[in-house]
């Protein structure tokens, strides 16, 4: 990863956009769309820019300018300018879904979102809403937080309750807390890696990953493996000492038939 996906709150902040034509015209709308205010470049209070003109001297100087101001810049079409790159996006309000390339390929990002656009249900939205309206009664169904977070997990799942690529009834949510599940259940759990390539993980070796609080690993297990687990959890080559903490502790090592290459 060589960038930080964020999501800005600019709800009536300014955003200082230059240029015309059909590039600033999007920008503009994107701007407009999350609430910010389109200003100019004697606007003072904004901390964030997009340059999108046409003329590359132009750009590059305008660039430099809001730099030296300590703005935040992105160029439209000139990567190598830029402090930030504006993503495809996938809307299904409170749920917002950012694709991006680091600018390597504005169409490429666009293909995956229509691609995705297809597979997400237009009820993502409401999943999402009576989630966070059932923040009390979860926690009381469930009060520790790693109990929580696990049973969220299972039922977030694919085939869990709440799939998220599935339509719910209105209750689901409720119906879910109702009836429990308590997802993957604290312990020690041991996956053997029969390949280096990740797709081949198993739907069940992906959920234990995706679950762990700590990962035990060897030396030569590849990122691309590591990288399908919580992005929190903790990882450690695995030098079998004891002394991990509680939670949901993974452990992969390599299938007797498998190698690192």
């Amino acid at each position: 990863m060589n960038q930080l996906p964020i999501f800005l709150n600019l709800r009536d902040r300014p955003v200082i956009l230059l240029g015309d034509g059909e590039a600033a015209d999007a920008k503009r709308r994107l701007i407009a769309r999350s609430g910010g205010i389109c200003v100019g470049e004697d606007n003072h209070d904004a901390r964030l820019a997009i340059v999108a003109l046409e003329d590359e001297d132009e750009a590059i100087a305008a660039v430099a300018r809001l730099k030296a101001r300590g703005l935040i810049v992105n160029a439209v079409d000139r990567p190598a300018l830029c402090d930030f790159t504006t993503p495809a996006i996938i809307d299904r309000d409170p749920v917002l879904i950012a694709i991006g390339t680091g600018g390597a390929s504005a169409g490429l990002a666009k293909a995956l979102r229509q691609r995705l656009e297809g597979l997400l249900p237009a009820t993502l939205g409401d999943l999402a809403r009576r989630l966070d309206a059932a923040r009390d009664a979860i926690r009381q169904r469930w009060p520790g937080g790693a109990e929580c977070r696990r049973a969220i997990d299972a039922a977030l799942a694919p085939g869990g309750t709440l799939d998220p690529l599935s339509d719910h009834a209105a209750d689901a949510v409720a119906v879910w807390i109702a009836g429990g599940g308590a997802g993957v259940s604290a312990g020690r759990y041991e996956i053997a890696i029969a390949s280096p390539d990740p797709d081949e993980l198993t739907l069940r070796q992906v959920r234990l990953l995706g679950s762990a609080d700590l990962v035990l690993h060897p030396s030569d297990m590849p990122p691309a493996i590591l990288a399908r687990a919580r992005a929190d959890a903790a990882m450690r080559i695995d030098d079998e000492e004891d002394g991990a903490p509680e939670g949901v502790v993974v452990r992969l090592i390599w299938a007797p038939t498998a190698g690192s290459s």
